[in-house]
């Protein structure tokens, strides 16, 4: 799998960046935002469990994530599988949280990388897809703004790995979850932000293998 190169951010709004993707065709859009301290989690996931249509996006449990680059290798595969017309889950969006994962569960998938009732923390995305450059999608990134702003009640940071990595990202799951437990020499790295480093190359590693 060739993991997408993080083009410079078109900021789209204040709580919302629009992230160009190397390899992506222009017909989509990709806006992501990072929610902290959401209150209303359990809402959000029940407009995903009913299948509300406005509430179509990949809502992330940042806990769950290490870097800004292991969210964008995930959209990336989720595009390249939504445009094969390959996709196993019901939208691009879904297929977004099932790419973070490193096997084929896709309920495991949504358990662990999407949101739950209790998520207190938010990486939101969408991507509008439209049929040609010249039909743009009749879905705006401002108009997912004012949605976002609207029924979010959480605070919109930047989508960085300082703020992810800073007090975000729970370290123990991670290890869990990408099975890197028992990877004995990573304990031996002591610079903590090189072991971090590694730790972001084992997950990629791990999604990538996950359609072999």
């Amino acid at each position: 799998m060739d993991f997408p190169e993080d083009g410079a951010a078109t900021p789209s709004s204040a709580v919302l960046e629009r992230i160009p993707l190397e390899h992506v065709p222009s017909t989509h859009t990709v806006l992501i935002g990072l929610f902290q301290d959401v209150t209303n989690a359990e809402f959000l996931q029940q407009q995903l469990l009913s299948r509300n249509a406005e509430y179509e996006y990949a809502f992330i449990d940042a806990s769950s994530v290490i870097s800004r680059f292991q969210v964008l290798a995930a959209v990336y595969k989720a595009i390249t599988i939504q445009l094969s017309g390959s996709m196993k889950t019901p939208n691009i969006h879904s297929e977004i949280v099932c790419s973070l994962s490193p096997n084929n569960n896709i309920s495991e998938a949504y358990r662990r990388f999407g949101i739950t009732p209790t998520s207190k923390h938010l990486i939101i995305v969408k991507v509008l897809i439209s049929s040609s450059p010249a039909a743009p999608s009749t879905l705006t990134p401002a108009a997912v703004e004012q949605h976002i702003r609207a029924n979010v009640k959480g605070t919109p940071f930047p989508f960085t790995d300082e703020t992810l990595q800073s007090s975000l990202t729970d370290w123990p799951k991670v290890r869990k979850y990408y099975k890197l437990n028992n990877v004995g020499w990573l304990d031996g790295v002591k610079d903590e932000a090189a072991k971090r480093k590694e730790m972001e190359m084992l997950v990629l590693g791990g999604m990538a293998l996950r359609s072999l």
